[in-house]
């Protein structure tokens, strides 16, 4: 190969944008946007239903502020944890990776559980059930329990996803590969945080 047709060949190289790590964030943003306009016709939604209503109840009355908020300050606290992750295993420290992603699930995992609790009690309680509540609106139990449900499978989702990328991870060398890896679960993470902070906004304090 000639010297110009070498050159040519790395210049064509270098320019190609898509690799495979960018293709897999490529991917993820796709699948986010999608995800969300899920959420956003949930949320629209609700909003209809409840404007068209003459007994729709006022949640704060309903259902368990402080407890969500803290709910809320949990989820926040593992976005913070999972930046903290990325960035040790972009400096490839292992045990500060581990550590962080371990707080990661752990938050979720509390947040499952939290989320649990208030269901039963709202179920067993306060008398909320998914077709018909003694409030008077069957529908404010109904779009309260799809909308935070839907969210819970995709916390679910996002522990199981976490775990996975934690054992993965463990069994490489914490290359440049590792790392996307990781940041493509920080994507997904950071948005389930993000739309339960808008899902708390609309269903608890609006």
């Amino acid at each position: 190969m000639s010297q110009t047709a070498a050159a040519e060949h790395i210049v064509e190289t270098a320019e190609t944008p898509l690799t495979p790590e960018s293709w897999g964030k490529t991917g993820m943003w796709l699948f986010l946007a999608a995800d969300a306009m899920s959420f956003g016709t949930l949320l629209a939604g609700y909003a209809i239903l409840r404007s068209v209503s003459t007994n729709w109840p006022l949640p704060s009355e309903v259902l368990g502020i402080g407890l969500t908020a803290f709910m809320t300050f949990l989820l926040i606290c593992s976005s913070l944890s999972m930046v903290t992750a990325l960035e040790a295993i972009k400096n490839r420290d292992a045990e500060k990776f581990k550590l962080y992603m371990l707080l990661t699930i752990g938050g979720g995992i509390i947040f499952l559980g939290l989320q649990a609790y208030e269901w039963n009690h709202l179920i067993n309680a306060a008398g909320m059930g998914i077709s018909q509540n003694k409030f008077g609106a069957p529908l404010f139990g109904t779009t309260f329990f799809m909308i935070t449900g839907f969210h819970g499978m995709h916390v679910t989702s996002g522990v199981i996803y976490l775990t996975a990328i934690l054992i993965a991870a463990g069994k490489r060398d914490y290359s440049t590969n590792c790392y996307n890896m990781v940041e493509n679960v920080g994507l997904f993470w950071h948005f389930v945080d993000l739309v339960w902070i808008l899902v708390f906004t609309f269903l608890y304090l609006l």
